[in-house]
């Protein structure tokens, strides 16, 4: 049924919709109105967060998938769960000065290599047993 990931998944979607308002309200704050992606530093910064959410939500929820359907769901929930403690961690320091965004990146990378070795060893085992 996989019903962590789901709730992983639908964490994860929050959290990036959460930074989706905060680009919207920084636009507003800072009076960096569309289609301006550049102007006050405080405002690039919550884009910035926003948009490397939505770059790391492309790697990260598939290798999230694969891993619990194929290895274990409640090991994907959790380290999904790392996965957006991490990402929150990010955006928070990022919100503040881009020196402070290293704790949350480290968090959340290395949720995802975790993440993507257990698929490609358990992947890798797979096709191998398919092949012999």
């Amino acid at each position: 049924m996989l019903l962590g990931a789901s709730i992983i998944t639908v964490s994860a979607l929050l959290v990036y919709f959460v930074t989706i308002i905060n680009v919207g309200r920084a636009r507003a704050k800072y009076q960096v109105m569309p289609p301006a992606m550049s102007g006050e530093p405080n405002f690039e910064r919550a884009l910035r967060v926003q948009e490397n959410m939505l770059e790391q939500l492309i790697f990260f929820l598939p290798l999230m998938w694969i891993f619990s359907y194929y290895i274990s769901e409640l090991w994907g929930a959790i380290l999904g769960g790392i996965w957006i403690l991490g990402r929150v961690l990010y955006a928070w320091g990022y919100y503040q000065e881009a020196k402070k965004r290293a704790l949350g990146f480290g968090i959340s990378s290395f949720s995802s290599v975790t993440l993507l070795l257990g698929c490609l060893i358990t992947l890798g085992i797979l096709i191998i047993k398919n092949i012999v």
